[in-house]
């Protein structure tokens, strides 16, 4: 008697039974929390939600990638997130600025010659002369720019350089800013000038851009790193945002705590803070009690155990009396850091308050599948898609005018879904198949050895 068939059919019968074990978790198990979304317009097809604390406090992930939104049958739906920059404020203008070719400062630091200069009474230059300072003494090479900014109006987002083509050139510059051509401050500055040529191919960068909520200042100054690796400038203009104000900044202020010194080696004091959330932080400030004067340098984690990244270098906060304090300081880049450092190079006889500025984001996504549609958030086992929602909204803007805009959308309360379950690690990955697939053929094995075994108890004694 053949017993293979019937224990294939026996094997197959249990695997489907197995099969529905195998099967995957919703993906609404896998968020901690959930906000219902409420849609301004019911036919927009895309809509943008400004992102609040609730949501940066439950993300874990860094750059949100466990926020998403699914529809009202659990499944996710394309959606992507967005930074408050120029899609939120509107296209750009751009201004020429009048500008005077001053001497760089020498590679030690020193300045061998003092500015002139004719200013009408509105504050536009009319004349700018270097002059050195002694009988006989050089100007140097003029490769340096004072750059008039006094009848702009709006923050200046970024600076636009121009220069004779063909130019080999690959220099940065450092930024000040000043309204009296006297008291100058440095400003942080992303981006340099190059304009290279291989292969014909070129790589062209004319742009110097400042934080995006844009600086103010009458005059600019701009000092070549490398007075000698720079090219002829012809032309300066000024990149400005348009009339919307930018978001307002949201702060997070934080309480740390001090750190003993390493073996008496360290003279300053340090300080160490958790963030509560995946806030986007780009602007920092340190306050203390009383008056104070305290050069500090800033670092952060994204983990507890991972190495401090120097996120601000030294720079001096103070306070003195009730109206003379230094201004917060911005980050060269955003970051949603969760451990904060602060380190002294002196004594700190308070605790200090580190103030964390940021401006909130937004969810853009597309009204995919059956509503209500929700937004979740909080998870250790699952990332949202990488989708190609930004070239859809070009397309989009390009159908439908410049001006068009997701419709908005806002959060409701926030309700709990997995709760702490989805928050924590995942178990190791198991190869389920490669069980299931010994499982059955140990039960196929079973079978077919009990049926054997049943028959020979059953079959007649052999004839003598």
């Amino acid at each position: 008697m053949n017993l293979a068939p019937i224990a294939a059919r026996y094997a197959a019968s249990f695997a489907l039974l197995l099969l529905p074990a195998l099967a995957i978790a919703a993906p609404r198990d896998d968020y901690a929390q959930q906000w219902p979304l409420r849609l301004s317009s019911a036919d927009a097809g895309a809509y943008r939600v400004v992102l609040d604390d609730t949501v940066y406090r439950q993300a874990r992930q860094p750059g949100l990638r466990d926020v998403d939104v699914i529809d009202g049958t659990g499944n996710p739906v394309p959606a992507a997130i967005y930074r408050p920059d120029g899609n939120d404020t509107g296209p750009t203008t751009r201004v020429s600025l009048p500008w005077f070719a001053l001497p760089a400062r020498s590679r030690n630091g020193t300045q061998d010659w003092q500015l002139i200069s004719e200013v009408e009474a509105d504050g536009r230059l009319r004349r700018v002369e270097a002059r050195g300072l002694g009988r006989g003494a050089s100007v140097g090479p003029q490769t340096a720019l004072l750059i008039d900014a006094s009848t702009v109006r709006t923050p200046i987002r970024a600076l636009e350089l121009d220069w004779a083509p063909g130019t080999a050139l690959d220099a940065t510059y450092r930024v000040e800013i000043s309204d009296d051509l006297e008291h100058w401050r440095d400003v942080a500055a992303n981006g340099r000038l190059v304009d290279l040529q291989q292969g014909g191919r070129r790589l062209l960068q004319r742009r110097i851009a400042f934080d995006t909520a844009g600086l103010r200042a009458r005059y600019l100054r701009l000092s070549p790193a490398n007075p000698d690796a720079v090219a002829p400038i012809r032309a300066v203009a000024a990149e400005l945002g348009a009339t919307a104000n930018p978001a307002p900044l949201r702060w997070r202020q934080l309480q740390g705590r001090r750190l003993a010194a390493q073996d008496g080696k360290d003279k300053g004091a340090r300080f160490e803070f958790e963030l509560d959330g995946r806030y986007p932080v780009q602007r920092i400030d340190v306050v203390l009690p009383g008056n104070y004067a305290v050069r500090w340098t800033l670092e952060s984690r994204d983990q507890a155990d991972a190495p401090w990244q120097l996120r601000l270098d030294t720079w001096t906060a103070f306070r003195v009396g009730a109206d003379g304090r230094s201004s917060s300081r911005p980050l060269s880049a955003r970051t949603d850091d969760r451990y904060w450092r602060l380190r002294a190079d002196g004594a700190v006889p308070a605790e200090p308050t580190l103030r964390l500025g940021y401006q909130p984001e937004s969810v853009v996504f597309i009204a995919q599948g059956a509503p209500p549609y929700v937004l979740v958030a909080g998870s250790a086992r699952t990332v949202r898609d990488d989708l190609p929602l930004p070239q859809a909204m070009l397309a989009l803007q390009a159908g439908r005018g410049a001006d068009w805009r997701p419709a908005e959308a806002t959060l409701g309360p926030m309700a709990a879904l997995a709760g702490e379950a989805a928050l924590q690690a995942p178990e190791p990955e198991r190869n389920w198949r490669t069980w299931l697939l010994w499982a059955v053929l140990v039960i196929g094995a079973l079978v077919v050895a009990g049926f054997a075994f049943s028959l020979l108890r059953s079959a007649p004694p052999p004839q003598a």
